[in-house]
């Protein structure tokens, strides 16, 4: 029920109830307005009486001890941790202690007394857990006034829903002096996203394979010889440094970064260590190569060079793939680092390598969605006459292994709603794993906006080559690069799977 004026006149003994928060429908943090404007109104230390009480009644979710982990930093293992928890006296997770205490800070700072209230102590006994899943109501009721300064004395207790008393104790507070009433603050929709979740997925896929032997191809900044050895201490690789043994060897005394018994191939500079690495894979020395602080450009002219190179008879191209958090599988954009304008031929390649990646992380059935500005077949626009080409080819078993649409443009492909307004009946659209982009623009652009203005964890892998190439930046951070070492060990395994089926 919604307080109004009628309803504060101080009575002896009166309950005051806090309705609950109200807030719109939204998918991001975003400041809402309530409908209508829920009011807010105090009550000054003369319309207190003895025995009044107010109460708030809340049900705790496991979305209430993430926010009140990360507000709090309180991150005990108690509260978050499943493993540990069951192993406890509680036998499970249980809510912070605070949680509650909050809540009795909501009653006193919005109703009762409300707006005004000074908080000025608080005593509290935690007598049982909370759990996710128990609703709780917090009641406080005044005790006693102090004429002379202002103070009144509340009993606060907090029961479950079995009637079990949960906390139990007493707040002082300076009680307003003021009458307020105003319309209530409008509150925080807020979204929670585990930015670590896939990721963790991914190395649990990785986790329970061989090791897969790494060249990393001139390994001679701080974060390209971190990258490979944090990827080596969780047992993804076994990395072989190739490129000036000095030169390494002084970067990684300068960081602090322990080499260990790592092997390093001593060449005299990033042309060799490209050309040498790309050796060894030709000859099964490694399963993969790392770029480490040279050009792309050097490792990739190296992997592709017509004579002693690693080219197949299909199309290099990189792969990108993303965790997005407002999109509820793995993302993988194509390509966005290798080809810059990629013709028909090149680009069934293009998907073909997206495919094979999506197969190696266990998407049986990936549905591609072949972007282009538009949804229809425009004879002026090849990126659409090339969808239509590719649909095509699928149909007729020319790209096999996956479910392909288009051309779409991007937000019929991630949105069945933007596809039905638009009369679009797609197996893709909403449901997209791929999105193949009409271009190196425009699949880099899409991939970072993703990065940097949707906070989507990357990562990433050169794929149509004798062997998968970790391609990093250095503007990737420890997952990233962890990531696509784990993409790296997957696409080796599934290759190997299929060589002996």
């Amino acid at each position: 029920m919604t307080t109004n004026s009628a309803t504060l006149l101080p009575m002896p003994g009166r309950e005051f109830r806090i309705p609950e928060p109200r807030v719109a429908e939204r998918t991001s943090v975003t400041q809402v307005p309530a409908f209508p404007p829920d009011i807010i109104e105090n009550h000054t230390f003369d319309e207190i009486s003895i025995a009044d009480s107010a109460c708030l009644t809340r049900t705790l979710t496991a979305e209430d001890i993430q926010l009140f982990a990360t507000m709090s930093g309180d991150v005990n293992p108690a509260h978050l941790d499943p493993e540990y928890a069951n192993a406890t006296q509680f036998r499970g997770i249980i809510g912070h202690g605070m949680w509650g205490g909050a809540l009795i800070s909501t009653v006193l700072g919005t109703d009762y007394p409300g707006p005004g209230t000074i908080y000025l102590s608080q005593n509290l006994s935690f007598l049982k857990p909370v759990r996710v899943g128990d609703t709780i109501e917090v009641r406080v009721t005044v005790a006693a006034k102090d004429e002379r300064n202002r103070r009144v004395t509340l009993d606060c207790v907090c029961t479950n829903q079995n009637g079990a008393q949960v906390i139990t104790g007493s707040a002082v507070v300076m009680a307003p002096r003021e009458k307020v009433r105003r319309a209530r603050p409008a509150t925080l929709q807020v979204r929670l996203t585990d930015k670590t979740l896939r990721y963790r997925q991914l190395l649990s896929a990785a986790k329970d394979m061989p090791t897969i032997s790494v060249a990393v191809v001139y390994p001679c900044s701080p974060d390209a010889l971190r990258g490979a050895l944090e990827a080596a201490a969780i047992q993804l690789i076994t990395p072989v440094l190739v490129g000036p043994e000095a030169t390494i060897r002084a970067v990684a005394a300068t960081a602090d970064i322990a080499l260990g018994n790592c092997r390093i191939v001593d060449v005299p500079d990033a042309h060799a260590a490209a050309k040498t690495a790309v050796a060894m894979a030709s000859a099964g020395e490694v399963q993969a190569l790392m770029k480490g602080s040279l050009h792309t450009d050097e490792l990739m002219g190296a992997v592709v060079k017509a004579s002693g190179g690693l080219r197949t008879g299909r199309r290099i191209s990189h792969v990108y793939a993303l965790d997005v958090p407002s999109y509820p599988k793995p993302l993988l954009i194509s390509d966005g680092a290798i080809n810059v304008e990629p013709d028909l031929d090149a680009k069934a390649d293009i998907v073909r390598n997206a495919v094979e990646l999506a197969h190696a992380i266990g998407i049986a059935v990936p549905r591609v969605a072949i972007l282009a500005a538009v949804e229809t077949v425009n004879p002026h626009m090849q990126s659409t006459l090339d969808a239509a080409a590719l649909c095509k080819m699928a149909d007729r078993g020319q790209i096999e292994g996956a479910i392909l649409d288009g051309p779409l443009a991007f937000d019929n492909a991630i949105s069945a709603v933007a596809a039905k307004e638009k009369g679009i009946n797609s197996p893709v659209s909403g449901q997209a794993d791929i999105l193949i982009a009409p271009n190196l623009e425009a699949g880099n652009m899409m991939a970072k906006q993703l990065q940097y203005l949707a906070d989507a964890q990357v990562a990433g892998l050169v794929l149509g080559a004798r062997v998968p190439v970790i391609l990093t930046s250095r503007a990737d951070t420890a997952i990233a690069r962890i990531a696509s070492c784990a993409l790296a060990v997957l696409v080796v395994r599934a290759r190997t799977a299929a060589g002996e089926s």
